[in-house]
């Protein structure tokens, strides 16, 4: 049986991956988005919803970039380092969201690749 072939893609306005990784991978009529965070952005000290808001406008780039929106988000998974900012989170997501609610996962982590990171995110987008 043959595979599909594997699109493996970067975006300029996220900056180079800066490990063994790419922005994204396209397959069939999906895109799987890496973990982005805001890191290299001005929220990058701030708090959970504003890091999560800088994040998204990322997603929102590479949607844009591959010709849809955030409501074509199927799935996210984010990874917060604690709960202690989800009310204002929650008002971010449904922003970002509108009524085109994606499939959805929140998970504690006990840390992120640097300390003053609060929240990644992965995304599956449907293109």
């Amino acid at each position: 049986m043959a595979v599909t072939k594997l699109e493996r893609k970067n975006y300029a306005a996220l900056g180079a991956p800066v490990g063994p990784y790419v922005h994204a991978v396209k397959h069939g009529g999906l895109l799987f988005l890496s973990g982005l965070t805001a890191y290299g952005t001005a929220a990058q000290s701030r708090g959970l919803s504003e890091q999560a808001d800088a994040t998204f406008e990322q997603i929102a780039i590479v949607a844009a970039e591959e010709g849809t929106t955030l409501a074509s988000l199927v799935k996210v998974t984010m990874f917060v380092t604690g709960f202690y900012g989800v009310d204002e989170l929650r008002k971010v997501l449904f922003r970002r969201y509108g009524d085109e609610l994606p499939a959805s996962s929140l998970v504690q982590v006990s840390a992120l690749f640097s300390p003053d990171l609060h929240v990644e995110i992965e995304a599956i987008l449907a293109i």
